[in-house]
């Protein structure tokens, strides 16, 4: 049947000599992947619709396995973000994670959403680390993995000071701070952004203000977390620490 689809464009890999095979994240029937036939050729009309980040509407013909792109028109490029190594570093990297941690033909319009948002930002703002953070969050919980950000993982107990504990899988109170030597102490200000980070829509943050400590805490705890509970090497994480280096 063909499906007329609205999507972001998260994975492309060639295939033989003047094919693409590109995975899309949808609203409407969440990721999957297509064959766009002949989209290495130079003159294609679906060699403009099938580059990295590309919002777009799409014709397809599904099937379980792999389907087939008939046609796509671009609605929104992301052309900036193509343009700037930095930018390009962060939504490869949100795209990388995306393609890894969600389902299949699972739909997810709030997630679509937030990806969307994400890679609107990346294009208009110069510092995305933040946006990049909340949606790695949001993909934590996607992927089954998310820490708990809003009480005790272990009692329950929602008082502050709070400890994180990659080991215990998140938040620990004063109480159960013992229970891990390693648990990392958060002040509260760093313990309410991390709530905020998973639990609040990017559309619903105007101008994002966090102090530098507390941005590179919170990186290095997403960092550490996710390398003990992510389960997938992300090629792009790699490139966006040279980078960091470079800053």
């Amino acid at each position: 049947m063909l499906e007329k689809i609205d999507g972001i464009i998260i994975k492309t890999a060639d295939y033989g000599e003047t094919h693409k095979i590109v995975t899309i994240m949808s609203k409407k029937l969440g990721k999957f992947s297509a064959i766009a036939k002949g989209a290495k050729k130079p003159k294609s009309r679906m060699a403009a619709v099938t580059q990295p980040f590309i919002l777009g509407q799409f014709f397809v013909y599904l099937s379980k396995g792999l389907s087939t792109l008939q046609q796509g028109e671009v609605i929104h490029s992301f052309r900036p973000i193509r343009e700037d190594i930095i930018k390009t570093a962060y939504a490869a990297y949100i795209s990388e994670m995306t393609e890894k941690l969600v389902d299949s033909q699972t739909p997810d319009p709030s997630l679509f959403d937030q990806l969307h948002q994400t890679l609107e930002w990346i294009e208009q703002q110069e510092d995305a680390e933040v946006p990049v953070m909340m949606y790695e969050l949001k993909l934590f919980a996607r992927g089954g993995f998310a820490p708990s950000v809003d009480r005790c993982a272990l009692c329950g107990g929602n008082e502050p000071p709070f400890s994180f504990s990659v080991a215990e899988g998140g938040l620990l109170c004063r109480k159960c701070r013992s229970l891990d030597p390693e648990a990392i102490s958060l002040t509260d200000p760093a313990a309410k952004l991390l709530y905020i980070f998973a639990h609040v829509g990017l559309e619903r943050v105007g101008r994002i203000s966090v102090k530098p400590e507390n941005k590179r805490l919170i990186r290095q705890l997403l960092d550490v977390y996710y390398e003990q509970y992510g389960g997938y090497y992300l090629k792009t994480k790699k490139f966006l620490a040279q980078l960091d280096k470079l800053k």
